[in-house]
């Protein structure tokens, strides 16, 4: 089964356009008959993309660290809820489960599994398409800094080719379905 992880907040943010997509996604990986492997919150836009999955009909893989199962509402209705230690397993959990990786709006945590699951790829650890779904332009400043990063000399030009960017739902699906070679 083709699997899509998802980075996204939990919380919403301030603009509706974020958890509109957030649902969006979620209904979205529902119809191509995808999984959903997220975080396992139950609040924000992790919240708002599982229960879209679900109630969409899609299969739904969470992982949590046991320090979060609280402040984040673990959502053990899910179709496999799985329970680490660590910040670092759960993220080595996430993507190892994962064909792909789409990260949604969202604060320091978000940035953190993006950057990590960006480094892992451009030292070659895997080779999985990773997505921005800049909605609302939420993304830009940080598709600004990886520019600045290679117009500095810190990271080759190869860098951007390792992060697509896409504006709303319908851009990341057909990303995700070229990337995958999952033609409809």
């Amino acid at each position: 089964m083709t699997s899509i992880c998802v980075y996204c907040g939990s919380r919403k943010g301030r603009k509706p356009a974020f958890e509109t997509a957030a649902t969006a996604l979620g209904q979205a990986i529902a119809a191509e008959g995808w999984r959903l492997v997220y975080g396992a919150g139950d609040v924000g836009l992790m919240g708002s993309v599982a229960r879209s999955a679900q109630q969409a009909g899609a299969e739904t893989f969470g992982v949590i660290p046991q320090h979060l199962l609280d402040r984040e509402v673990g959502k053990t209705d899910l179709s496999r809820f799985v329970v680490t230690e660590t910040m670092h397993e759960r993220k080595k959990v996430m993507v190892m489960n994962a064909d792909a990786i789409v990260v949604l709006p969202g604060g320091a945590g978000s940035l953190d599994e993006f950057f990590e699951v960006l480094t892992w790829r451009q030292l070659g650890l895997h080779d999985k398409p990773i997505l921005l779904l800049n909605v609302a332009g939420y993304w830009d400043p940080l598709n600004r800094l990886l520019h600045h990063i290679i117009d500095n000399g810190f990271a080759d030009l190869s860098l951007a080719d390792l992060v697509m960017s896409v504006p709303d739902v319908d851009g990341a699906m057909s990303a995700l379905r070229r990337a995958l070679g999952k033609p409809r």
